[in-house]
């Protein structure tokens, strides 16, 4: 477990202020802000790199806030994987291990077990300059995880890779948080990551934690109007039924919009929330078969810097969706207009009733 106590600490014009949470033993920790935020000063802070004088770091019952990076066994994976360009890729893993005097049976267990666990055991050989970022990404998370480290440290992990790559590692490093159940802390800027991949949650801005809570709370219920800007106002609808369609997937009645939902839990689904930005909006009916897709009527049009912002009325219901202002541009669209709009199933997000 993890204790973040009163910590602050000032870099030039930044300042980190009073910061103070507790990360479980074994969760999967979401650092969540806009760029500027103090996210990897946090991150680095909890590594050992910034030399902290107020406020304390705790680590299963161990005061580390004064201890050398190398004396805290923490696996930290930075943003831009900084993998040694003078070693190959085996060289990068067995790095931290040769530094603490392994055994070469030991290097050599550890290297298998890894290359099994993240699929590299075929680029043991290679140059780290020849890999693909996804590649590199693993490297680096084999190179942290070789120490077998207490926590591991993530700064931006997808942010160096393409949609398809990045959608492939988030079920990597969920897999890989299952099977290990190593305390994990990543940070990020992207909210739907956030969603996805936490137990809980910090939002950080300006150098401030303004909220720690798992997901569907900070999504339902933010703890401040700034939190709840940041999040960007997401469409949230009461339910008053909901039963499974099949493994996953529920669906909820919505006061007479019915959606299919992922949903995994055993509880009544008592809300849903989608972002504007996740509903497809058009013209005309696209071909084929639409899952929750729907006729709606625009009923107001509000541009809002580089997107805009269209309400309109699904079945009594009042949504809102988000566009780039270029993307509406092709649109003829004006209040009265009906159009169709699709709410993307994968991005809805469920709040079970409590009991």
């Amino acid at each position: 477990m993890i204790e973040v106590k009163n910590l602050s600490l000032r870099l030039g014009e930044f300042h980190l202020r009073d910061i103070s949470f507790t990360i479980n033993d074994g969760e999967y920790f979401v650092i969540l802000g806009p760029s500027g935020a103090g996210k990897t000063v946090l991150m680095e802070c909890l590594a050992g790199l910034h030399h902290v004088k107020r406020g304390e770091i705790w680590l299963d019952g161990q005061n580390i806030t004064r201890l050398a990076p190398e004396e805290r066994n923490i696996g930290y994976v930075p943003q831009d994987y900084v993998l040694f360009p003078f070693l190959d890729v085996l060289g990068n893993i067995t790095f931290g291990i040769r530094l603490r005097h392994g055994t070469a049976d030991t290097i050599s267990a550890r290297v298998q077990e890894l290359g099994r666990l993240l699929g590299i055991a075929h680029l043991l050989g290679r140059d780290t300059r020849s890999l693909s970022g996804g590649e590199k990404q693993r490297v680096a998370l084999a190179r942290a995880l070789a120490t077998s480290p207490r926590v591991l440290l993530l700064d931006e992990p997808l942010s160096a890779v393409d949609q398809r790559t990045a959608k492939s590692l988030r079920l990597e490093l969920k897999r890989i948080h299952r099977q290990l159940h190593l305390t994990t802390v990543h940070i990020t800027h992207d909210l739907m990551e956030a969603l996805q991949m936490a137990d809980r949650v910090a939002i950080i801005q300006k150098g401030v934690v303004q909220q720690v809570a798992p997901p569907e709370e900070m999504l339902f219920h933010p703890g401040s109007e700034s939190v709840a800007e940041f999040i960007g106002a997401p469409n949230i609808l009461d339910c008053d039924t909901s039963r499974q369609l099949g493994q996953g997937v529920v669906e909820v009645d919505c006061r007479g919009l019915k959606l299919s939902v992922p949903h995994e839990g055993t509880g009544r689904v008592a809300k849903v929330a989608i972002l504007p930005r996740h509903i497809y909006i058009s013209e005309t009916r696209p071909p084929g078969l639409s899952v929750n897709g729907f006729q709606a009527v625009v009923t107001a049009i509000n541009p809002a810097g580089t997107t805009v912002r269209i309400w309109e009325e699904v079945k009594e219901k009042a949504l809102m969706v988000e566009v780039p202002s270029y993307i509406y541009e092709e649109m003829n669209l004006t209040v009265g207009r009906e159009v169709f709009v699709i709410l993307r199933m994968r991005r809805i997000r469920c709040y079970e009733a409590r009991t």
